[in-house]
C-alpha cells in the first residue's frame, strides 16, 4: 500500500501556523527562514503573530501556506517519512510540486507571492461570489449553473469552480448569477448553501488574466526532474503524455478543481494513508467521504507530528 501527501489550500490559514514548528525543528526554521527572503513583507511575523485580516488577503495568505507546507515537509523528509504521491488543493498544488522536486522551497513561496498578486488583481473592482452547495449530485449543480450562466447579463458568468467530494460542490463567479444559480439549486433539494469568505471568482474564467501572468511568468523557468506522481487539480490525476507543467498551473486558477477525482485516483492507485499537510483538517474531511477506505492524519503541530512518528515507529 502507499502514502500521499495532501496539501492545504487557502482558507485554513491563522495566525499563530507554525510558531511551535519554527521553536521545536531547525529544518522547519530553515526553510521559513529562506521563504522569508523570498517575499518583500514580514512573512515569519505574519505567520506567527498575524493580524489575521492581513494574513487573509490573497497575497499573504498563499506565500505563507507554502511556506508552512515546505516546512513541515522537511520535517517529515529528515524523520524518513516519504510519499509515494503528492496532491494539493488549489494552492496547495504548488506545495505539491515543491515536494516532489519541482521547485525548490524558495521559488515555491516566491511563486505562490506571485500567484496571490496576480489572483488578488485580476479580483479587483468586481462584484463575485463562492457559494457552496451542499447535498446534490454534480450533474444536478452542473445543470443549474448553465441554465443561470445562459440567463445571465451579458459580460457574466457562474461556473463551477470546485468538485471538493460527494455532495459538496462549490460553484463562483459573478455575484448575480451565482446567487440565481445557488437559489435554483436550493429549489433543487440542495441541503444548504453556504456563501464562502473569500476575494475574488477563485478557478472560474474570470481569472483568466492571473493564467496569463502565471504562463509568462513561468515560461522558460527552469523546473526540477519530478520525483514524486503529481495528481492535478484540472485533472484529477496525474498528468499525461501531452501535458506540461506550466499549461497546467495557467488552467488552474481558471479551471474547476477536481478534488473527488483526485482522491478517487489515491484510492485506484492503493493509497492507503493521507498525510495532510496545513493548517486544519478540510481535506482529512474530503478524503473520509470520499474514500472512507484511506485513513488521514492531519500535521499541523508539534503534537501532531509527534503523534504520527509514534505511529509510524508502531
Amino acid at each position: 500500500m502507499a502514502t500521499a501527501f495532501l496539501y492545504a489550500g487557502q482558507g485554513s490559514q491563522h495566525a499563530g501556523m507554525g510558531a511551535d514548528l519554527y521553536e521545536a525543528y531547525p529544518a522547519f526554521s530553515a526553510v521559513i527562514d529562506e521563504a522569508a527572503e523570498a517575499v518583500d513583507f514580514d512573512l515569519k511575523t505574519l505567520m506567527f503573530e498575524g493580524p489575521d485580516d492581513q494574513l487573509s488577503l490573497t497575497e499573504y495568505t498563499q506565500p505563507c501556506m507554502v511556506a508552512f507546507a515546505c516546512g513541515v515537509t522537511a520535517i517529515l523528509r529528515e524523520q524518513g517519512i516519504e510519499p509515494d504521491y503528492v496532491a494539493g488543493l488549489s494552492l496547495g498544488e504548488y506545495s505539491a510540486l515543491a515536494a516532489a522536486g519541482v521547485f525548490d522551497a524558495h521559488k515555491a513561496v516566491e511563486l505562490a507571492a506571485f500567484r496571490g498578486a496576480a489572483m488578488a488583481s485580476a479580483a479587483a473592482g468586481r462584484d463575485t461570489a463562492m457559494i457552496s452547495i451542499l447535498g446534490l449530485d454534480r450533474e444536478t449543480v452542473e445543470s443549474v449553473v448553465a441554465a443561470a450562466a445562459a440567463d445571465a447579463a451579458e459580460g457574466t458568468t457562474v461556473e463551477v469552480s470546485n468538485y471538493n467530494c460527494p455532495g459538496q460542490i462549490v460553484i463562483a463567479g459573478d455575484r448575480v448569477p451565482v446567487e440565481a444559480a445557488a437559489a435554483a439549486a436550493k429549489e433543487a433539494g440542495a441541503r444548504r448553501c453556504i456563501p464562502l469568505k473569500v476575494s475574488g471568482p477563485f478557478h472560474t474564467s474570470l481569472l483568466r488574466p492571473a493564467g496569463d501572468a502565471l504562463r509568462e511568468r513561468l515560461s522558460g523557468l527552469e523546473l526540477g526532474e519530478m520525483r514524486v506522481p503529481v495528481l492535478f487539480n484540472t485533472l484529477g490525476h496525474e498528468m499525461g503524455e501531452g501535458d506540461d507543467i506550466v499549461s497546467l498551473l495557467e488552467r488552474q486558477v481558471q479551471s474547476s478543481v477536481r478534488m473527488e477525482d483526485t482522491i478517487r485516483r489515491l484510492a485506484e492507485l492503493g493509497v492507503d494513508h493521507v498525510i495532510e499537510i496545513g493548517p486544519g483538517k478540510a481535506l482529512s474531511g474530503l478524503v473520509r467521504k470520499t474514500a472512507k477506505e484511506i485513513s488521514c492524519t492531519p500535521v499541523e503541530t508539534v503534537a501532531d507530528l509527534q503523534k504520527l512518528t509514534e505511529t509510524q515507529e508502531g
